[in-house]
């Protein structure tokens, strides 16, 4: 599966060569011109690695980072700025950049950071535990069972993805676009109830361990700590 990288970058021109660079080597891409859609966006997509400039119209590169890092310690964040001074890309840092790059760059060197920080993430993606405990339960990924308090739970593939996408974003909010896009796909158009539908049943097969999955109103679900 393609790479998604979100280009936030107010300067149209300067958007399209990049993403058309991306593409030629083989990525997927998103654009955003302003913060406020760049967190939309980050919200509904699947995103891998945002390129996300700093001085940008409606909210700042420094706020679209920190927002998001609230939601999401994992995904990678390259700052594109035109501001070289040191403090500058201390507080970049700060606010859980994983990497900077100053304007103007070059595209193989972006290329190579975005690669080299991709191949990092993979790496510590490959350590994900075959076995996820969460209160009572245990879902092994490998096998594709459920068990709670050892017995076995019978699920369908799909219940079992959308679980497995709750445990992995463990209290973290998730949207309904989100659940639909990393678990139907995005080409999938189906109504977004399919996934208060799932989530029901999902819950309903659970039993006491249901009441893990809460809903967040007005947002989607978010999966709890199992005690």
């Amino acid at each position: 599966m393609k790479k998604t990288i979100l280009i936030v970058e107010d300067e149209p021109r300067m958007q399209t060569i990049i993403a058309d660079y991306l593409e030629d080597e083989g990525y997927q891409t998103l654009a955003a011109a302003n913060g406020v859609a760049a967190l939309e966006l980050f919200k509904s997509k699947r995103v891998d690695l945002i390129l996300l400039d700093i001085m940008m119209p409606k909210l700042d590169g420094l706020s679209v980072c920190r927002t998001i890092r609230k939601q999401d310690s994992r995904v990678l964040i390259i700052m594109l700025t035109a501001k070289s001074a040191e403090n500058d890309k201390l507080l970049g840092y700060e606010y859980g950049a994983d990497d900077y790059i100053t304007k103007p760059f070059s595209l193989k060197v972006l290329v190579a950071k975005i690669n080299a920080l991709l191949k990092r993430a993979d790496a510590g993606a490959q350590e994900t535990p075959e076995i996820y405990e969460i209160g009572r339960l245990a879902i092994n990924q490998l096998s594709h069972t459920v068990t709670l308090a050892g017995e076995p739970i019978e699920l369908t593939p799909k219940e079992f993805e959308l679980l497995v996408c709750l445990v992995r974003n463990k209290q973290r909010v998730l949207t309904r676009e989100m659940m639909m896009n990393l678990v139907w796909g995005y080409e999938y158009y189906g109504d977004l109830r399919n996934v208060d539908s799932h989530i029901k049943r999902l819950r309903q097969k659970l039993k006491s361990e249901g009441r893990l999955i809460t809903t967040v109103r007005g947002s989607g679900y978010k999966l709890e700590a199992g005690q």
